[in-house]
């Protein structure tokens, strides 16, 4: 979708089953539920057609979690799902709880992980749990926050645990009910005649958002998200117009009044930034003018240090989001546009499809609260890396700049001084090497994703062949942005899983660098035979030539490699000789 617009209504959703989507890629999901997930099940079904995807979706009988679990043989194991969503209900968990003796109720919340532990270590594929919205039964009022056997202390405590438990189960994530039920109101996510009647504890108002929320989740995972932030300038990062204004006169300020939302929303947008997200930034202004407030005003949260790309001209903002992706070779359906102006928001619309653009409320002061509720910005990984990288599509910039100053591209590449540091994978690379393998759509051969779990998996198997490489020129150090991971598939061959890239450095001879590494160690290793595999989706058709440009012969749907006749192709890059592996 190009444009954001309040959530599908269930109707809806359930109107879209109906549409012919079987040109969409088709995800393997289960669910799994102590209540009635019919409607749930139907809402999810629709909410991936607005994502442009088709589910192939498992539903068991109502209050069949611990059979479906613990028995090897039901059907779940059977349907060998690719994602798992396990709802166990608030209500389900008071039942228990006023069952239990009170002697005993201190210990549910712990009794709940260790089950919640077990799905996570007998279920293949990823698992989406639903956390546990609260319901106060207010038996000890207010001191319920200090009797550990209160109900309310053990649904908090059974949250906070199972945020615990995801840190250590790499492919467990958490669907956060308890931030739905905080945004629209425990009235609108519960109806207690409902209820009663029908096992449902989700009201079909609540469906839509909640199937949003589990889909946002796939796609994260399936590498489908969003990156890069673009924002313009007047009304929307301050009030006022700073070229007519002045850095006095426009409204930014920790006070009372406007100026105090545009601050709040700043920080928002830094913490982002903090995150990994990109920032960037497309105003109609003169650029010394547009830079003022980043370098002069005093309550400015953002500076031009926090903004990978800053263009600031009279050229149309289409363009100039087009000039923005080239720089940082990103797909334009990971861009994100935010401006006041309904008529720059409709010309980006039409003009660059893809782009998603927010319809902003008109008054500031509602900004924050509308984006938390569109959840832009889902991830299901995170590295310290990340906090680099607006820095490294800065130095992207330079580059950029400096290459237009060669006639001669060889020339160019010579002058980076370009150097690799090979390495496998270690305990500090691995949340990198798979956040890559999650996140690389557009230069990944195969788009298989992997969790920490895997790649830690991998590394210590004997027939897998696992590579990291980094890149590092003179105007800094881009980190590591290539991956291969190669299996072998007898004592000659050797078979290249994984491999895929950072476009960040297309063009730079790291294809033919990386290529040369692998054929040196499969020399070193005996092996004669390196195949390779091309499996094309919407995104990676720019690597559709990748291993006949690099001198594979095609058999059949693959590519094989000779090693024996193999020669090396001309590339700028130096090996780190004193880190990394040999």
């Amino acid at each position: 979708m190009d444009t954001i617009t309040p959530f599908k209504s269930f109707k809806d959703l359930k109107g879209n089953i109906k549409k012919n989507s079987g040109c969409f890629p088709v995800v393997k999901v289960s669910l799994i539920g102590d209540t009635a997930t019919q409607f749930l099940a139907v809402a999810l079904k629709g909410m991936a057609i607005e994502r442009g995807l088709t589910l192939d979706l498992f539903e068991a009988e109502y209050n069949q979690i611990e059979r479906q679990v613990m028995d090897p043989s039901s059907e779940l194991y059977q349907f060998e799902a690719d994602y798992t969503i396990v709802f166990q209900s608030t209500h389900k968990f008071l039942e228990k709880f006023n069952k239990t003796k009170p002697e005993e109720r201190n210990s549910l919340a712990d009794d709940r992980i260790v089950f919640v532990d077990t799905i996570c270590q007998n279920i293949p594929g990823k698992i989406i749990y639903y956390n546990y919205p609260e319901i106060d039964d207010v038996v000890f009022g207010n001191l319920a926050n200090q009797i550990e056997e209160s109900f309310i202390y053990q649904t908090r405590k059974l949250n906070f645990e199972l945020m615990k438990l995801a840190q250590s189960c790499p492919d467990l994530f958490i669907c956060d009910l308890v931030s739905i039920q905080n945004q629209i109101g425990r009235n609108i996510l519960f109806d207690a005649s409902i209820y009663t009647s029908t096992e449902m504890v989700l009201t079909i108002d609540a469906l839509p958002l909640i199937a949003s929320r589990t889909m946002d989740l796939i796609c994260a995972a399936k590498g489908n998200f969003k990156k890069c932030l673009i924002l313009d300038l007047d009304n929307t990062l301050w009030g006022g117009v700073i070229g007519d204004d002045g850095l006095e006169g426009i409204q930014l300020g920790h006070g009372f009044g406007i100026g105090k939302s545009f601050i709040e929303f700043q920080q928002w947008i830094k913490k982002l930034k903090e995150r990994g997200v990109i920032i960037a930034i497309v105003s109609k202004n003169t650029e010394s003018v547009a830079k003022e407030p980043f370098e002069k005003h005093p309550e400015m949260i953002l500076r031009l240090d926090d903004i990978a790309v800053f263009i600031a001209n009279w050229e149309n903002k289409a363009d100039n989001i087009r000039q923005i992706q080239s720089i940082l070779n990103i797909g334009f359906d990971t861009m994100v546009f935010l401006d006041d102006n309904p008529f720059e928001r409709n010309m980006v619309r039409v003009n660059v499809p893809g782009v998603l653009v927010p319809e902003l409320p008109e008054d500031p002061a509602d900004y924050l609260e509308f984006l938390y509720g569109l959840n832009l910005f889902e991830t299901v990984n995170y590295s310290t890396g990340d906090k680099d990288r607006t820095k490294q599509y800065q130095v992207e910039a330079k580059r950029a700049l400096t290459q237009s100053k060669f006639t001669n591209e060889a020339e160019f590449l010579k002058s980076l001084d370009m150097v690799s540091t090979v390495d496998g994978f270690t305990k500090y690379n691995t949340p990198r090497v798979a956040q890559l393998t999650q996140r690389s759509n557009q230069f990944n051969l195969r788009t298989i994703r992997y969790t920490e779990g895997d790649i830690e998996r991998m590394e210590k198997d004997k027939d897998s062949h696992c590579f990291s490489f980094t890149l590092e020129d003179k105007f800094g150090d881009n980190g590591l942005i290539a991956v291969v991971i190669m299996k072998t598939i007898d004592d000659e061959t050797l078979f290249i899983d994984t491999w895929l890239m950072s476009c960040r450095v297309l063009k730079r001879g790291m294809e033919e660098f990386t290529l040369d590494t692998i054929v040196d160690y499969a020399k070193t290793t005996g092996y004669k035979k390196i195949i390779g595999e091309y499996i094309p989706t919407p995104k990676n058709g720019m690597v559709a030539d990748h291993y006949l440009k690099l001198g594979f012969e095609q058999i059949g749907c693959r590519y094989m490699l000779d090693i024996d006749n193999y020669k090396s192709k001309e590339y700028f890059i130096k090996k780190n000789q004193e880190n990394g592996k040999s």
